[in-house]
């Protein structure tokens, strides 16, 4: 008997997926396992295996954002009808975002379509291959409309020759394929008397361009707006000495087995003060305040689309090289896109760091259900008093967000004040 493949939940936060690219057509046999899809959810784009074993009988979606429990695609033997089950299926097939209809692919079963008209430019252009037919994850294809190179013209060292990321730079690296450029049309002029045309110009066309929501960027909205606009925000923001933690790091480098990074030091900071502080460790649940026992503390990590957070659990209880080993894999993996939706939940505390940018002082958005986010600026040399004498210190300013549902000021300060003795004492984290 026919089954019916819906769009599954893949994350928490998943409301929606966006069918990228099928990897079986209408037709095929599929075993139970088998990749049928690449679905992108808000955090990655992850592979679809098959529910069923059995022929596919019908696509719903060949590309396009399909809402939970809509119809993806329908298995079942050879031969058997199954238009029966698409009565209900008319989610799958609603408009996309921007009001446009979504690609859709015929069942086997239907009428091929009309031929469209000689007068048509697709038809003239002839057999040119579109970037839209070549295999390539959608990093890539916005990567090479970028830089103007060629996808037709591209290696994929991907799943079944896809293009990713890395062949890209990898093109770019070799001086890029130029982008492909289409035949004009070749008309003979008529023994006509006509004036040169005078070309027009869309003054709009250079002042903007419009980019479509990614899933992630969709979602990163959605929950932060909600977090900023229901949760009441209160900063608090503290300057720490980094002189110590400087002198340790540099003294820790030379026999650690992986160099200890300034991030590190904050990471571990935070998760012996979190364990002092439960308060600060805390979730706001709607009509329960959890605090969490287990100190998993989430680190942002900018991707070309917007932000992921993979979580480095029980922070607390592990060495700075094993939190650096453990934050370099995340992150590595959270830039390819490669992170499982587990690897990013569970979170009970966030730490945001743009210090290697330069940026001295910034106030973060709270990451739901977190009480608190900690904003970390740039460590900077600066005039300060010490045993009342004016020196030169490296310093570091630290901002706290909290949910002032959980944390109140006060609660926000003490942790503050373990957070400083810390760091300005490394000797701390060992105790």
């Amino acid at each position: 008997m026919a089954e019916v493949v819906k769009m599954p939940r893949m994350s928490d936060t998943m409301e929606e997926g966006n069918v990228v690219a099928w990897h079986k057509e209408v037709g095929d046999e599929v075993e139970i396992g088998d990749l049928l899809a690449e679905i992108e959810t808000d955090k990655a784009t992850m592979d679809f295996e098959s529910p069923a074993d059995g022929v596919l009988l019908h696509i719903a979606i060949a590309e396009g954002a399909v809402p939970i429990g809509g119809i993806l695609a329908i298995i079942g033997e050879k031969g058997e009808d199954f238009k029966s089950l698409l009565d209900g299926g008319a989610e799958a097939k609603s408009p996309s975002a921007n009001g446009t209809p979504q690609k859709e692919i015929p069942p086997v079963a239907e009428e091929p379509a009309k031929p469209a008209p000689v007068n048509q430019p697709k038809e003239i252009v002839g057999n040119i291959p579109s970037d839209d037919r070549v295999k390539a994850s959608p990093l890539a294809k916005k990567m090479a409309k970028d830089a103007q190179l060629d996808l037709s013209a591209i290696k994929g060292s991907g799943d079944n020759g896809r293009i990713v990321k890395k062949d890209i730079e990898a093109a770019l690296q070799q001086g890029g394929v130029p982008q492909k450029k289409e035949p004009a049309l070749s008309v003979q002029p008529a023994n006509l008397n006509i004036k040169k045309a005078v070309p027009v110009t869309n003054p709009t066309a250079t002042e903007y361009e419009d980019i479509p929501l990614s899933q992630m960027r969709k979602v990163i909205a959605r929950r932060l707006g909600e977090s900023k606009f229901s949760a009441p925000h209160f900063y608090l923001t503290v300057e720490i000495n980094m002189d110590k933690a400087i002198s340790s790091r540099k003294k820790m480098n030379e026999i650690a087995p992986t160099k200890i990074s300034f991030n590190d030091l904050v990471v571990k900071a935070a998760a012996v003060a979190l364990k002092q502080h439960p308060n600060i460790n805390s979730s706001w649940l709607g009509d329960v305040i959890r605090k969490n026992k287990k100190v998993n503390i989430g680190v942002a990590v900018a991707v070309d689309e917007g932000l992921l957070v993979p979580v480095i659990r029980n922070a607390d209880t592990k060495s700075l090289s094993s939190i650096n080993m453990e934050v370099r894999e995340l992150a590595g993996r959270a830039k390819e896109r490669k992170l499982q939706p587990q690897e990013m939940q569970g979170n009970t505390f966030t730490i945001s760091n743009l210090g290697m940018f330069g940026i001295e002082e910034f106030t973060a958005i709270i990451n739901p259900p977190d009480a608190c986010i900690m904003a970390v600026g740039s460590i900077i040399p600066k005039p300060i008093v010490k045993d009342g004498e004016m020196v030169v210190g490296n310093m570091m300013k630290v901002t706290l967000s909290c949910d002032h549902r959980v944390v109140d000021g006060a609660t926000g300060a003490k942790f503050l004040q373990t957070f400083k003795m810390v760091l300005e004492d490394p000797i701390r984290m060992l105790v």
